[in-house]
């Protein structure tokens, strides 16, 4: 029975980690590709056909879709997923799928593992395993929120470059949105986040979208309040009718500024945090390499002299 339980652990992690790579590699937005006739961005497919999806992420899919969810809480679902990446209409069930084999694997993992000690009965091995699988059902959420916060920093240290082409494009004598094609273009290699959102800001606006509608769109996919920043002064730039070269190269100065007050915060916090790794760490060390032969010396040396004393 044990090797059993260990056989369908075993095939439960393996079955998530295929789920998770699969989901991350092959599952990718269509919604605005399918209005302009697009097959790819940046040479990927965006294969949201069941076809054309891997097995287990069908499979993930159909289990996500039995699943019962509000309406609320699938919106909520659905725009962390965009903010992490993830635009395709299966994301959602997907996501529920992943979240109910974490949660068998990891309450069938606990089960094997305490069924092989034979430390705790059977209602004690029932209760874990189901509480330990609660937990793993919320597993999938914490992961989720640090591929958001990974994809908002990469976004942001991504955003001076792009918004250093963006000038140097107006400037050039392009519009707005051909400058943010040549951007998305340009950027594809190095900074291929933010030129898949450009990609899509652009289809946006060949779909027909209004550009401010488009914009506060690429603001609200990534969450990211650096670019909620750039798109507030592009809207307001193009509302006005000021000069949108002068704008982006005022937003520029101010965010070169504000990355090197970041950097000069972040230095002055380092001696600070140096205070405890020094402490625990490196003072214990230099303490032995220094005191520790003394030490030895009086322990090996002085210490019998003084016991021969005494007698």
């Amino acid at each position: 029975m044990p090797f059993l339980l260990w056989g369908v652990a075993l095939f439960a992690a393996v079955m998530t980690v295929v789920a998770v790579v699969g989901y991350r590699h092959w599952v990718k937005p269509a919604v605005y590709l399918d209005r302009v006739g697009a097959d790819r961005v940046d040479g990927l497919l965006l294969a949201d056909d069941a076809e054309r999806q891997p097995a287990v992420t069908r499979v993930l899919r159909r289990v996500g879709e039995t699943v019962p969810s509000s309406p609320s809480s699938m919106r909520t679902m659905r725009r962390q997923l965009v903010a992490a990446g993830y635009r395709s209409e299966g994301a959602v069930p997907v996501m529920y799928g992943i979240q109910v084999a974490s949660a068998l694997a990891v309450g069938l993992m606990s089960a094997a593992i305490m069924t092989a000690t034979r430390q705790v009965g059977p209602q004690m091995l029932i209760g874990s395993a189901i509480l330990l699988g609660a937990g793993g059902y919320f597993l999938p959420n914490e992961i989720l929120r640090m591929l958001i916060q990974r994809r908002r920093h990469i976004l942001r240290h991504s955003l001076p470059d792009a918004l250093d082409m963006l000038v140097v494009c107006v400037e050039a004598g392009l519009g707005l949105d051909q400058a943010i094609l040549q951007v998305s273009e340009e950027l594809r290699i190095p900074h291929r986040e933010l030129s898949e959102e450009l990609a899509l800001t652009n289809l946006e606006l060949r779909a027909g979208t209004r550009r401010s509608e488009a914009l506060r769109n690429f603001a609200e996919r990534t969450g990211e309040p650096d670019i909620k920043k750039l798109v507030s002064v592009l809207i307001q730039t193009d509302r006005f009718g000021t000069s949108i070269g002068e704008a982006l190269r005022t937003h520029s100065d101010f965010m070169r500024v504000k990355r090197r007050q970041i950097a000069e915060e972040k230095a002055n916090k380092i001696g600070v945090k140096l205070v405890f790794p020094i402490f625990f760490f490196i003072l214990p060390a230099m303490f032995l390499v220094t005191a520790g032969p003394a030490v030895l010396q009086i322990m090996f040396d002085l210490l019998p002299m003084m016991r021969g004393l005494e007698q």
